[in-house]
């Protein structure tokens, strides 16, 4: 068996997400379609994260073994993205090491997630339209004290199957990208359910001044759901990144 790493991106708007359900059209199950069918093999396929409903990715990875260890990866590309909806998009297939994992062996993931003050006929499924304009630099000052912290418990789905809320932040900040569309990326080393959904409703909890800086500081000091603001809709996310140790592959990704 030879273990491959596929690179794809999609719109979320269709899908309740990227793991397979019993109810509802998932990512993760159009893609095993699709593998089976051009493999003409039983295919498993394991994410590096699972998204939500509506959130999007532009950048996930996914693993698959197969027992043709010598894949025209290009020709699988093609053939895959001539079958897969208009919504998903492969973009290249790496032979990876035998327990290369995508989602243990990750090292770091970055998420955006992006706001609008402007009504868009293009960008509705994509950002989060809203009215006034919170305080940028106090979003930022709370952005930072993300750093501080590794147990995000404030910010975890309640009665997740996490087995530690610990995570490594190294990237939290809001931009302007113009007058009418902001931006959050936030990077670490792993998330938990509905984190950055949770993260970013309560920054701008801060933006709005319903809480100061110190409040929010309190508030992932508390390790307590409840007391954190209110997830943001799905959206605006989108997963763009995910990284790995060079190592791992043994064709040039």
């Amino acid at each position: 068996m030879q273990r491959y790493f596929i690179y794809l991106s999609y719109d979320g708007t269709n899908y309740n997400g990227w793991q397979i359900q019993p109810n509802g059209v998932t990512v993760q199950e159009k893609l095993i379609d699709a593998l089976c069918l051009m493999l003409q093999e039983k295919v498993e396929v394991m994410g590096a994260g699972r998204t939500d409903a509506k959130v999007h990715a532009s950048s996930m990875v996914a693993h698959f073994d197969t027992e043709k260890v010598n894949l025209d990866t290009q020709l699988l590309v093609h053939k895959l993205n001539c079958f897969l909806p208009r919504d998903v998009a492969v973009h290249k297939v790496v032979k990876v090491k035998q327990d290369a994992h995508v989602r243990f062996s990750a090292t770091a993931r970055t998420y955006h997630y992006n706001i609008t003050f402007k009504k868009s006929p293009f960008n509705r499924d994509y950002a989060w339209r809203i009215s006034q304009k919170p305080d940028l630099d106090l979003m930022n000052q709370a952005a930072e004290k993300l750093f501080l912290y590794s147990d995000f418990t404030s910010f975890s789905k309640v009665h997740s199957a996490a087995k530690t809320n610990i995570c490594t932040i190294k990237e939290a900040y809001w931009e302007a990208i113009d007058e009418n569309n902001w931006r959050f990326t936030i990077k670490a080393d792993r998330f938990l359910r509905n984190m950055v959904r949770a993260i970013v409703g309560t920054l701008l909890d801060v933006g709005y001044k319903k809480i100061s800086v110190a409040d929010f500081c309190n508030i992932v000091e508390n390790k307590n759901r409840c007391d954190a603001g209110a997830s943001v809709p799905g959206h605006g996310l989108f997963l763009v990144n995910v990284e790995y140790p060079l190592d791992l592959f043994i064709e040039k990704e």
